[in-house]
Protein backbone atom coordinates (compact mmCIF):
# COMPACT_ATOMS: atom_id res chain seq x y z
CA UNK A 1 0.00 0.00 0.00
CA UNK A 2 1.46 3.36 -0.99
CA UNK A 3 1.70 6.12 1.59
CA UNK A 4 0.17 9.41 0.49
CA UNK A 5 1.50 12.72 1.88
CA UNK A 6 -0.39 14.67 4.51
CA UNK A 7 -2.47 17.64 3.39
CA UNK A 8 -0.24 20.72 2.94
CA UNK A 9 -3.14 22.93 4.06
CA UNK A 10 -4.30 21.32 7.33
CA UNK A 11 -1.82 18.40 7.80
CA UNK A 12 -4.58 15.80 7.75
CA UNK A 13 -3.36 12.25 7.22
CA UNK A 14 -6.59 11.12 5.52
CA UNK A 15 -5.74 12.24 1.98
CA UNK A 16 -6.88 10.20 -1.01
CA UNK A 17 -6.29 10.13 -4.77
CA UNK A 18 -8.93 11.33 -7.21
CA UNK A 19 -7.50 10.84 -10.69
CA UNK A 20 -4.39 13.02 -10.95
CA UNK A 21 -5.30 15.03 -7.84
CA UNK A 22 -4.82 14.41 -4.15
CA UNK A 23 -7.78 15.46 -2.00
CA UNK A 24 -8.15 16.20 1.71
CA UNK A 25 -11.57 15.14 3.05
CA UNK A 26 -11.27 17.41 6.10
CA UNK A 27 -10.61 20.79 4.44
CA UNK A 28 -11.43 19.93 0.79
CA UNK A 29 -7.99 21.09 -0.39
CA UNK A 30 -6.94 19.62 -3.77
CA UNK A 31 -3.37 19.48 -5.11
CA UNK A 32 -1.12 17.46 -7.38
CA UNK A 33 1.92 15.52 -6.30
CA UNK A 34 4.11 17.43 -8.74
CA UNK A 35 3.22 20.75 -7.09
CA UNK A 36 4.97 19.54 -3.93
CA UNK A 37 8.20 18.73 -5.75
CA UNK A 38 9.14 22.15 -7.09
CA UNK A 39 12.88 22.14 -7.67
CA UNK A 40 14.89 25.31 -7.77
CA UNK A 41 17.22 25.64 -10.75
CA UNK A 42 20.89 25.49 -9.81
CA UNK A 43 23.18 27.95 -11.58
CA UNK A 44 26.88 27.08 -11.88
CA UNK A 45 29.82 29.12 -13.14
CA UNK A 46 32.45 27.93 -15.65
CA UNK A 47 34.30 26.02 -12.89
CA UNK A 48 31.17 24.32 -11.51
CA UNK A 49 30.77 26.52 -8.43
CA UNK A 50 27.16 27.19 -7.41
CA UNK A 51 26.10 30.82 -7.95
CA UNK A 52 23.60 32.73 -5.82
CA UNK A 53 21.97 36.16 -6.02
CA UNK A 54 24.35 38.86 -4.78
CA UNK A 55 27.58 36.98 -5.63
CA UNK A 56 30.58 38.67 -7.21
CA UNK A 57 31.98 37.10 -10.37
CA UNK A 58 34.66 37.85 -12.98
CA UNK A 59 34.42 37.48 -16.75
CA UNK A 60 36.70 34.67 -18.02
CA UNK A 61 37.03 35.77 -21.67
CA UNK A 62 36.61 38.89 -23.79
CA UNK A 63 32.94 39.28 -24.72
CA UNK A 64 31.59 41.41 -27.56
CA UNK A 65 28.78 43.69 -26.43
CA UNK A 66 25.78 43.26 -28.71
CA UNK A 67 24.77 46.49 -30.46
CA UNK A 68 28.03 48.21 -29.61
CA UNK A 69 31.61 48.23 -30.84
CA UNK A 70 32.97 47.86 -27.30
CA UNK A 71 34.28 44.67 -25.67
CA UNK A 72 33.83 43.46 -22.12
CA UNK A 73 37.40 42.50 -21.15
CA UNK A 74 38.51 39.31 -19.44
CA UNK A 75 38.91 39.82 -15.69
CA UNK A 76 36.13 42.43 -15.41
CA UNK A 77 34.61 42.19 -11.93
CA UNK A 78 30.81 42.03 -11.74
CA UNK A 79 29.31 42.68 -8.31
CA UNK A 80 25.87 41.85 -6.94
CA UNK A 81 24.59 39.56 -9.70
CA UNK A 82 20.94 38.56 -10.01
CA UNK A 83 20.07 35.11 -11.37
CA UNK A 84 17.13 34.88 -13.80
CA UNK A 85 15.56 32.30 -16.11
CA UNK A 86 16.12 32.66 -19.83
CA UNK A 87 18.88 32.28 -22.38
CA UNK A 88 21.13 34.62 -20.35
CA UNK A 89 21.20 33.58 -16.69
CA UNK A 90 22.68 36.70 -15.04
CA UNK A 91 21.32 40.27 -14.86
CA UNK A 92 23.86 42.78 -13.60
CA UNK A 93 25.20 46.31 -13.81
CA UNK A 94 28.81 46.74 -14.86
CA UNK A 95 30.71 49.96 -14.19
CA UNK A 96 31.34 51.70 -17.52
CA UNK A 97 28.83 49.52 -19.42
CA UNK A 98 25.54 49.72 -17.51
CA UNK A 99 22.93 46.98 -17.38
CA UNK A 100 24.03 43.70 -18.96
CA UNK A 101 22.90 40.11 -19.30
CA UNK A 102 25.55 37.39 -19.10
CA UNK A 103 25.67 33.63 -19.42
CA UNK A 104 26.98 31.65 -16.46
CA UNK A 105 29.41 29.75 -18.70
CA UNK A 106 31.48 32.94 -19.20
CA UNK A 107 31.98 33.89 -15.54
CA UNK A 108 33.71 32.46 -12.48
CA UNK A 109 32.84 33.07 -8.85
CA UNK A 110 35.29 35.04 -6.71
Amino acid sequence: MSHLPNCPNCSSEYTYEDGALLVCPECAHEWTLTSEVEEEKIYKDANGNVLRDGDTVTVIKDLKVKGSSSVLKQGTKVKNIRLVDGDHDIDCKIDGFGAMKLKTEFVKKI
